[in-house]
C-alpha cells in the first residue's frame, strides 16, 4: 500500500439490521481537510479509536477491535457503535490496502460541539517499518502512572478503561522513556503494581507461564495479546491473567511489548538491567501474528 485512504461512516444506531450500509459510507480524499473546526475528536480528544493490523489485505482481530471500540463507547457515554456497519467499512478499508503490512484506525468522536450526531471515520495506510525492533527488541523504563491500582473503580470518569483519543499523557510517557534513553515504558501503579506499556500491552514468562495483568484497574485489554496467548495455550503453555508487583519484573525469564502493528517486541532490559530474551520465540510469536488470524 502506497497511499492513504479515507471513509466518513454515517453512524446508524446500533440495532439497526440491514445487509448493506453502503450509503452511509462517503469516501474521502486522505490528504484534504475533512473535519469543522469545531470537532470535538480535534479540540478535547473527546472521542474513541482503534488501531487494527492489516496483513496481505487482511484485516486482523477485528472482532475484538470492535467489541473493544463498543466497550470504550459505553464508558465515554457515545453512542453505541453498530459493529456489522463497522464491519463493513473496516472490509472496505481492508480491500483498499494490498500486499504488505498496514493499518486501519477506526475513529468515534462526540462529533462537533452542539451537533446533533457524533463524527465517525476510518482510515487505512502504509504501516510503519518494525522489522528491527521485532529482531532487536526494546529496552524500558517503569513510570508512575500516578493511580493506584483501584481508581478505575473508585473514580470511572478518569476513563482509565477506555482506548480515548486523550493520547497526550502516552505520549509524554514515551518522551521520557527517550529522555532515559530507552525506547518504551511500563506504567506502574502508585501502590507497586504493573499495568501496561503507553501503546501495547506486556506478557511476562516465569518458567512455562506467561502471565499479563489483570484487565482491571484501567488496563485495556489488549486483542494482540489474546492472539498470543491463543498460540502459547496451543503450544502447551499455561497461560493466565494475576497482580504483578513491580518487584516481579527483574525476575521474568523473558518479557514482551505486543500490539497490533508492532506486533512483539522483546524487552531486552527494565531500568538499566538487562532482562533474558527467548529469541526464537519471539520469532514464532511474530510469525504467528503476522499469518491471517480472525
Amino acid at each position: 500500500m502506497n497511499r492513504r485512504f479515507a471513509l466518513m461512516i454515517d453512524p446508524v444506531v446500533a440495532d439497526e439490521a440491514r445487509p448493506d450500509f453502503a450509503d452511509t459510507f462517503t469516501a474521502v480524499d486522505a490528504a484534504a481537510p475533512a473535519l469543522s473546526v469545531g470537532e470535538l475528536s480535534t479540540q478535547r480528544g473527546d472521542g474513541v479509536f482503534e488501531s487494527i493490523g492489516v496483513i496481505d489485505g487482511h484485516a486482523q482481530e477485528v472482532v475484538p477491535h470492535l467489541e473493544r471500540l463498543a466497550h470504550s463507547a459505553r464508558l465515554c457515554d457515545l453512542p453505541e457503535p453498530n459493529l456489522p456497519q463497522w464491519r463493513q467499512a473496516i472490509d472496505q478499508a481492508a480491500s483498499r490496502c494490498g500486499e504488505g503490512e498496514a493499518v486501519i484506525k477506526l475513529i468515534l468522536s462526540r462529533g462537533v460541539e452542539h451537533g446533533p450526531t457524533p463524527t465517525a471515520w476510518v482510515t487505512a495506510s502504509p504501516a510503519s517499518d518494525f522489522s528491527r525492533v521485532r529482531a532487536e527488541g526494546v529496552r524500558v523504563v517503569t513510570l508512575d502512572r500516578g493511580y493506584d491500582l483501584g481508581a478505575a473503580e473508585r473514580a470511572p470518569w478518569l476513563l482509565l478503561g477506555a482506548k480515548t483519543l486523550s493520547y497526550a499523557v502516552n505520549m509524554a510517557a514515551l518522551r521520557e522513556a527517550h529522555r532515559r534513553d530507552a525506547d518504551d515504558a511500563i506504567f506502574l501503579s502508585s501502590d507497586g503494581f504493573v499495568l501496561e506499556a503507553p501503546t501495547a500491552s506486556l506478557i511476562l514468562r516465569f518458567g512455562d507461564r506467561f502471565v499479563t495483568p489483570a484487565p482491571n484497574g484501567g488496563i485495556l485489554h489488549g486483542t494482540t495479546q489474546l492472539s498470543v496467548y491463543e498460540h502459547l495455550a496451543a503450544r502447551g503453555f499455561e497461560v493466565g491473567y494475576d497482580r504483578i508487583p513491580a518487584s516481579d519484573l527483574p525476575r521474568a525469564d523473558a518479557a514482551w511489548l505486543v500490539s497490533s502493528v508492532r506486533l512483539a517486541a522483546a524487552i531486552t532490559a527494565i531500568d538499566g538491567a538487562a532482562l533474558p530474551v527467548d529469541r526464537a520465540l519471539t520469532d514464532e510469536v511474530n510469525a504467528y501474528l503476522l499469518s491471517p488470524r480472525d
